[in-house]
This record gives structure tokens, sequence and C-alpha cells, in this order.
């Protein structure tokens, strides 16, 4: 295999490990709170109900969650889970990555991200658990959110080859890792 594929490879197991998580489209389906139904009170409202203030209209701003800062907010958790080992996390974030990984031949994302962990040295790995990304280097679109590797400051050396660009995109409100 030729070096230049190496860390084609290694970004695309890692994005292949997050996405095993399991879950529709590879996101993992919410968790419900409780099934059991809310307490009723018999006793009858003690004043008449008073007429409610009107409604104010819907905001139009997105908030953070939905834009491209929570998009870098969660690739940095994301990063955060690579340098701390934290396959559960890691692989949550990037399940549609990873799902991808998988349909192409790749293991489940919990048993391929280990591997890739390896890949790292320690101190970079050390540097990923605190790694924050330069959002001036980010690009936004509609519902996805392109960070280039060249965004991710650490306190260690990383090229395009280690990390590679990351794609996420905006799924049932939350942001995921996809490419």
């Amino acid at each position: 295999m030729p070096a230049r594929a190496l860390p084609f490879l290694a970004t695309g197991v890692i994005l292949l490990i997050a996405g095993c998580s399991g879950g529709e489209d590879g996101v993992a389906a919410p968790a419900s709170s409780s099934t059991a139904p809310p307490p009723t009170s018999a006793a009858p409202p003690s004043t008449p109900a008073t007429p409610a203030t009107p409604a104010t209209a819907p905001q139009t701003t997105t908030t953070p969650a939905k834009s491209a800062a929570g998009a870098v907010e969660r690739y940095e958790t994301y990063l955060h889970a690579v340098g701390k080992e934290d396959v559960a996390t890691a692989c949550e974030i990037a399940a549609p990555a990873a799902k991808k990984a998988e349909d192409e031949g790749f293991g489940p994302c919990e048993q391929t991200l280990p591997i890739t962990f390896r890949m790292f040295s320690a101190a970079q790995r050390k540097a990923l658990q605190s790694a924050t990304v330069d959002r001036g280097s980010v690009t936004e679109r509609t519902a996805k959110t392109e960070i280039p590797a060249k965004a991710v400051r650490a306190g260690a050396k990383f090229t395009d080859h280690d990390l590679g660009d990351a794609v996420l995109e905006l799924r049932n409100g939350a942001w995921y890792v996809t490419d």
C-alpha cells in the first residue's frame, strides 16, 4: 500500500469506528426519559384560568448548537475523545462516517477505533485531549460544516495526513462526523 494512502485509510478507520453506535443512518436513537404517564390531579382548579399572554414570534436566529459553532464544539469533543481513547464517545459522534467505512469492509467502530488510536503518538493523543479548532478556518454550509485539519490547534504537530479534513452534518438536532 502506498505510504500516501495510509493517512486516508486512518481517517476512514476513525470515521468508520465512530459510526458503529447503530441507529438509523448510523445515528444513535435518542434515549427516552420515561414510559410512565405523567401524574394527574383529581382536585379541580381553585381559580379560573386566566388568558395566556400572547406568544412571541418564533426566533429566526440559529441556536449555537445548530450553527457552525455547535459543529466546532462537537468536533472538539470528538478530538478530545480520540485523545482520551474514549471509544464510546468517538464512535457516537462519528457514527455516520463509521457506518460508511463498515459498509466498505472495515469492522465495527468499537473494534477498529483502537487501531486508529495507536496510529497517533502518545504526545499527539495527549495534545488531542485539549485540542481546539480555529473557527476562522471553518466553512459553514446549510446543514454541513467543513473543518480542515489545519484548523486544529493542539500542543503537538498534526499534518493533513494525521487528521484529515472533517465534514460534520446536522442530523436530528446533533452534529455528526460524516466524512
